[in-house]
């Protein structure tokens, strides 16, 4: 049975006559890495600001834990903003220390979790650097590391891939997987990487205009909704492509089917599963196949067709 940690109930907010989240409802459950995706001015920044408590919602509740949030230890939560903040005075190490001292962790605790994070995030050459001293991508694990210095139950995490190179994103995406399933920790994630997205969230919520279009798996989302998947076949006899393509495109499950480059270009949704009948029917017509690849529907496409708008714009 799944265990709830986060509930939305019906939550609204407005600024000066205006909307920005209207009547959101949501659970996110226990230990997951749960993905927000809308186009910008959505309302997803300012549903996760309500749903960790930085905002106020104008109707509705949000509960925590079986608890209102108001009555809510906000020690639960670490929040990593987009924007980096940070001390570039302080070395890394300092910086640890002195957030874990804001937090009241005890020393012993403090000292260890320092040394951890450092270590979990690749920073342990850099614990006696100043802050000023490091790259772009440092500061941004620095950043992360920050917000968990005292081992908050709830993490939350704004676009944190933001201005990464490949590599430091690799170390930051296996981290997120780590506060999931070897500390059991409930990971709020929002990003512009469609990716990252995809491959790092258990639940995906995508909203606009302030209201959910959708939750669900990214493989179920996928599965159900956007440009279908893309099915090449190469036929061993040129001459019947046509003969094919005009009986795949009379079919119901197929979405569409060209002739493209000499090959016979097929889209379907969740075409894995629609394969053996299309290659019945090849095999009905006399028509062998000489080779097959297959392209899956990607999250973007999903993305598309329910907002109408690239994840950019």
């Amino acid at each position: 049975m799944d265990t709830y940690v986060i509930e939305a109930k019906n939550i609204r907010k407005s600024f000066d006559g205006f909307t920005a989240v209207d009547g959101l409802n949501l659970k996110i459950k226990k230990g997951e890495v749960f993905g927000f995706l809308g186009p910008n001015g959505a309302g997803k920044t300012t549903s996760i600001s309500m749903i960790v408590g930085l905002l106020h919602p104008t109707e509705g509740q949000i509960i925590i834990d079986g608890e209102d949030i108001n009555h809510v230890d906000k020690i639960k939560i670490g929040i990593c903003p987009q924007e980096i903040v940070l001390w570039e005075s302080l070395t890394c190490k300092e910086s640890l220390k002195f957030m874990g001292e804001m937090y009241e962790v005890p020393n012993p605790i403090l000292k260890e979790r320092v040394k951890q994070l450092l270590n979990d995030l690749m920073l342990n050459d850099k614990a006696d650097t100043l802050v000023s001293n490091l790259s772009g991508g440092m500061k941004r694990r620095l950043n992360l590391a920050m917000a968990l210095i005292h081992s908050p139950e709830i993490v939350v995490l704004d676009e944190p891939s933001e201005g990464l190179d490949p590599q430091s994103r690799r170390v930051l995406w296996n981290f997120i997987r780590s506060l999931r399933d070897d500390e059991g920790k409930t990971v709020i994630l929002t990003t512009h990487l469609m990716d990252e997205a995809d491959r790092l969230s258990d639940r995906i919520a995508i909203i606009d205009h302030g209201k959910l279009l959708r939750l669900d798996t990214p493989e179920n989302l996928k599965r159900e909704i956007g440009e279908g998947d893309v099915v090449d076949i190469h036929l061993s006899d040129p001459d019947k492509i046509s003969q094919a393509v005009n009986k795949l495109k009379s079919l119901d499950f197929i979405d569409s089917a060209v002739e493209v480059d000499g090959m016979i270009n097929v889209r379907a949704l969740n075409a894995v599963s629609k394969l053996p009948k299309v290659m019945e029917i090849l095999q009905e017509l006399d028509v062998r196949v000489a080779d097959l690849s297959l392209r899956p529907n990607t999250l973007e496409d999903v993305f598309i067709e329910l907002t109408g708008t690239s994840l950019r714009e």
